[in-house]
């Protein structure tokens, strides 16, 4: 089976446009894909024909509490949770904020909390903001500036009796590496340690499920992978009893509902479960949701090798290119970061727009630790990462545009 990349291209109206007369080629899906249209057709049809808040006796209400709780088993499925076990927000970075907040309680010091240098500042800052709170430790584990692999063994030593949360990222937004985080389940159990996955990046490439991750708790962002602007923080059942969130004393009590703030985006909800659904239609009309996403995902990874190996190999052999991260034939994202010597970052992602209708972005992608440790400088680097939607004409045009820029 293998993806049919005409249909797909047909579900993005997004990919109609132009820039200078030239279709758009999309590079910037690691910062926020493009959405297909059942996503922005669900949330238009939620606004337009269900809009209302939640548990009153009337029909809109009812439609959208059943929405919700469609959503919630959605996004479970996607997870290898429990519908109840999912809590819905406005990104990734306050559901971990929120949730870290009500881990505080729960800490004493010289308590410690195991991160990387390798992962987005959302899952670095909420950790160290509860460090100084609480007066937990925190250890932050290397990661090799030559080939953007965390150091497993690093990792290994850091977890101790004193180890009470594990933040892994499972692939890094800004080089595209993969990281065994299932890894860390065995050495976290030995000291009675939770793990704490971020898949923000992962979750659009590979099969993110739970229990294959070795987590208690994952975090993603439908927008991420073809959604709305919103957060999904999945927890398990024994993290949600051990936790004391910050919680207005009538809202929901149950579940994941207590890691919930105020009214969210019912629209988003929505939306978010559209994703999820278009990604399983990839694996084939019939059969359990889980089932269809573990068959999509199969075909997107062997998609994804193909483009990994046609991106990285082609920007590879341009001079003057210095690329970052693991090669591409390794176990990665399509997801490239690189410099072009004697231009700037942010020139470079202007030019490829301007003259070649590629769009990349530039900067440090909220990894600054990486950033800081690949000594590239405040300018950051150009980062290009492939998506369902990504035809080998568009990986041609991005390295033939990047070649022009050092001609």
């Amino acid at each position: 089976m293998s993806l049919d990349l005409a249909s797909i291209r047909a579900r993005f109206p997004a990919l109609e446009r132009r820039q200078n007369g030239r279709p758009v080629a999309y590079f910037d899906g690691p910062g926020g894909t493009q959405v297909p249209d059942t996503v922005a057709a669900a949330m238009s049809d939620y606004l337009f024909g269900h809009n209302a808040n939640t548990h009153w006796d009337y029909p809109s209400s009812a439609e959208t509490d059943a929405i919700i709780d469609e959503a919630r088993a959605t996004l479970a499925a996607f997870l290898g949770g429990r519908p109840d076990e999912i809590a819905f927000g406005a990104n990734m970075t306050t559901l971990l904020y929120h949730f870290t907040r009500a881990v505080a309680p729960s800490l004493e010091p010289g308590d410690e909390v195991v991160t990387t240098r390798l992962d987005h500042q959302a899952n670095i800052a909420p950790w160290r903001r509860l460090a100084e709170e609480t007066g937990a430790v925190i250890r932050e584990i290397p990661f090799d500036p030559a080939t953007g692999l965390l150091d497993i063994d690093a990792l290994r030593d850091a977890i101790g009796e004193r180890t009470r949360w594990i933040a892994l990222g499972a692939a890094s937004n800004a080089l595209g590496t993969i990281t065994d985080v299932a890894a860390a389940r065995p050495w976290a159990d030995a000291v009675g340690a939770r793990v704490v996955v971020d898949a923000v990046h992962y979750a659009a490439h590979h099969r993110t499920d739970a229990t294959r991750l070795g987590a208690d708790v994952v975090l993603c962002s439908p927008y991420k992978f073809y959604g709305p602007h919103m957060g999904v923080l999945w927890a398990s059942q024994a993290v949600l009893d051990e936790l004391d969130p910050a919680r207005l004393p009538c809202a929901g009590d149950t579940g994941a509902e207590v890691l919930e703030t105020g009214t969210l985006s019912h629209e988003g909800m929505s939306g978010s479960a559209r994703a999820v659904e278009f990604i399983a239609e990839l694996g084939g009309p019939e059969g359990a949701l889980a089932t269809r996403l573990d068959t999509a995902f199969e075909v997107l990874e062997e998609r994804g090798r193909s483009v990994a190996l046609r991106m990285g190999e082609g920007l590879a052999s341009v001079d003057g290119i210095r690329l970052f991260g693991p090669p591409a034939d390794g176990e990665r994202t399509t997801t490239f970061s690189f410099t072009v010597q004697g231009r700037t970052a942010d020139d470079v992602t202007r030019r490829l727009a301007e003259e070649h209708a590629v769009f990349t972005s530039h900067g440090d992608f909220y990894a600054t630790t990486v950033i800081e440790d690949l000594d590239v400088g405040e300018d950051g680097l150009v980062r290009a990462g492939a998506a369902c939607f990504t035809t080998d004409e568009e990986v041609d045009r991005l390295i033939e545009g990047v070649a022009a820029l050092v001609r």
